[in-house]
Protein backbone atom coordinates (compact mmCIF):
# COMPACT_ATOMS: atom_id res chain seq x y z
CA UNK A 1 0.00 0.00 0.00
CA UNK A 2 1.18 3.95 -0.34
CA UNK A 3 0.76 6.54 2.11
CA UNK A 4 -2.08 9.32 2.04
CA UNK A 5 -1.07 12.49 2.62
CA UNK A 6 -3.55 15.79 3.88
CA UNK A 7 -2.47 19.50 3.16
CA UNK A 8 -3.95 22.21 5.45
CA UNK A 9 -2.99 24.86 2.74
CA UNK A 10 -2.46 28.76 4.23
CA UNK A 11 -1.55 31.48 2.73
CA UNK A 12 1.36 31.95 4.28
CA UNK A 13 1.85 27.70 5.72
CA UNK A 14 1.19 24.97 4.75
CA UNK A 15 0.68 21.97 7.38
CA UNK A 16 1.50 18.15 6.05
CA UNK A 17 0.73 14.98 7.55
CA UNK A 18 0.67 11.45 5.96
CA UNK A 19 -0.10 8.24 7.01
CA UNK A 20 2.17 5.04 7.80
CA UNK A 21 2.25 2.40 4.42
CA UNK A 22 -0.70 0.71 5.87
CA UNK A 23 -2.81 3.89 6.15
CA UNK A 24 -3.69 2.96 10.18
CA UNK A 25 -1.85 5.61 11.30
CA UNK A 26 -1.85 9.37 10.65
CA UNK A 27 1.27 11.33 11.80
CA UNK A 28 2.19 15.38 11.94
CA UNK A 29 5.00 15.45 9.30
CA UNK A 30 5.84 19.23 9.88
CA UNK A 31 5.12 22.43 7.97
CA UNK A 32 6.29 24.36 4.82
CA UNK A 33 6.27 27.84 4.00
CA UNK A 34 3.72 27.26 0.54
CA UNK A 35 5.87 29.68 -1.20
CA UNK A 36 8.30 26.07 -1.07
CA UNK A 37 5.40 23.66 -0.74
CA UNK A 38 5.67 22.32 -4.81
CA UNK A 39 9.56 21.82 -4.84
CA UNK A 40 8.63 19.92 -0.81
CA UNK A 41 6.14 17.56 -2.30
CA UNK A 42 8.14 17.18 -5.43
CA UNK A 43 10.99 15.87 -3.30
CA UNK A 44 8.59 13.69 -0.97
CA UNK A 45 6.77 11.91 -3.54
CA UNK A 46 10.12 10.57 -5.44
CA UNK A 47 11.07 9.61 -1.64
CA UNK A 48 7.84 8.17 -0.51
CA UNK A 49 5.27 6.19 -2.41
CA UNK A 50 1.84 8.22 -1.82
CA UNK A 51 -1.01 7.28 -3.60
CA UNK A 52 -4.14 10.01 -2.60
CA UNK A 53 -3.28 13.91 -1.46
CA UNK A 54 -6.47 15.34 0.86
CA UNK A 55 -6.28 18.91 0.34
CA UNK A 56 -8.69 20.84 3.53
CA UNK A 57 -11.65 22.39 2.13
CA UNK A 58 -12.82 25.25 4.22
CA UNK A 59 -16.37 26.21 4.56
CA UNK A 60 -18.49 28.63 6.26
CA UNK A 61 -21.03 27.49 8.85
CA UNK A 62 -23.60 28.22 5.59
CA UNK A 63 -21.60 25.77 3.70
CA UNK A 64 -20.36 28.68 1.06
CA UNK A 65 -16.71 28.50 0.52
CA UNK A 66 -14.39 30.51 3.03
CA UNK A 67 -12.64 33.37 1.54
CA UNK A 68 -9.12 31.59 1.21
CA UNK A 69 -10.78 29.16 -1.54
CA UNK A 70 -9.80 30.67 -4.15
CA UNK A 71 -5.72 30.58 -3.05
CA UNK A 72 -6.45 26.90 -2.74
CA UNK A 73 -8.09 26.68 -6.41
CA UNK A 74 -5.25 27.92 -7.74
CA UNK A 75 -2.62 25.60 -5.92
CA UNK A 76 -4.80 22.62 -7.40
CA UNK A 77 -4.67 23.73 -11.05
CA UNK A 78 -0.92 23.82 -10.66
CA UNK A 79 -0.82 20.91 -8.52
CA UNK A 80 -2.84 18.77 -10.95
CA UNK A 81 -0.43 20.29 -13.96
CA UNK A 82 2.37 19.12 -12.04
CA UNK A 83 1.46 15.71 -10.55
CA UNK A 84 -1.45 14.77 -13.36
CA UNK A 85 -1.31 10.98 -11.96
CA UNK A 86 -1.89 11.82 -8.18
CA UNK A 87 -5.01 11.14 -7.08
CA UNK A 88 -6.30 14.25 -4.87
CA UNK A 89 -9.81 14.62 -2.50
CA UNK A 90 -10.91 17.56 -0.94
CA UNK A 91 -12.14 16.96 2.65
CA UNK A 92 -14.49 19.34 4.79
CA UNK A 93 -11.92 21.40 6.92
CA UNK A 94 -14.44 22.88 9.38
CA UNK A 95 -13.41 23.66 13.12
CA UNK A 96 -9.99 21.73 12.33
CA UNK A 97 -8.03 24.90 13.98
CA UNK A 98 -10.24 24.77 16.91
CA UNK A 99 -10.14 21.25 17.06
CA UNK A 100 -6.06 21.25 16.65
CA UNK A 101 -6.17 24.11 19.56
CA UNK A 102 -8.38 21.63 22.00
CA UNK A 103 -5.68 19.20 21.10
CA UNK A 104 -2.79 21.01 22.12
CA UNK A 105 -4.45 21.75 25.58
CA UNK A 106 -5.25 18.57 26.06
CA UNK A 107 -1.54 17.51 25.58
CA UNK A 108 -0.35 19.62 28.28
CA UNK A 109 1.86 22.19 25.67
CA UNK A 110 2.41 25.48 27.15
CA UNK A 111 0.91 28.56 26.27
CA UNK A 112 3.84 29.60 23.93
CA UNK A 113 3.96 26.43 22.39
CA UNK A 114 0.61 26.40 21.67
CA UNK A 115 1.01 30.09 20.11
CA UNK A 116 3.07 28.57 17.54
CA UNK A 117 1.33 28.64 13.92
CA UNK A 118 3.09 26.12 12.33
CA UNK A 119 2.39 23.48 15.14
CA UNK A 120 -1.57 24.34 14.60
CA UNK A 121 -1.16 23.92 11.06
CA UNK A 122 0.46 20.54 11.39
CA UNK A 123 -1.97 19.22 13.88
CA UNK A 124 -4.80 20.30 11.64
CA UNK A 125 -3.60 18.77 8.73
CA UNK A 126 -3.47 15.32 11.15
CA UNK A 127 -6.91 16.11 12.00
CA UNK A 128 -8.43 16.18 8.45
CA UNK A 129 -6.17 13.09 7.87
CA UNK A 130 -7.68 11.31 10.71
CA UNK A 131 -11.27 12.77 9.20
CA UNK A 132 -10.66 10.97 5.82
CA UNK A 133 -9.53 7.75 7.39
CA UNK A 134 -11.77 7.45 10.20
CA UNK A 135 -15.15 8.14 8.51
Amino acid sequence: MARIMALDYGMKRTGIAVTDEMQIIASGLGTVPTAELMPYLEKYFKEENVELVLVGEPKQMDNTASQSEGAILEFLKKFQEKFPQMEMKRVDERFTSKMAVRTMIDSGLKKKKRQDKSLLDEISATIILQSYLYK
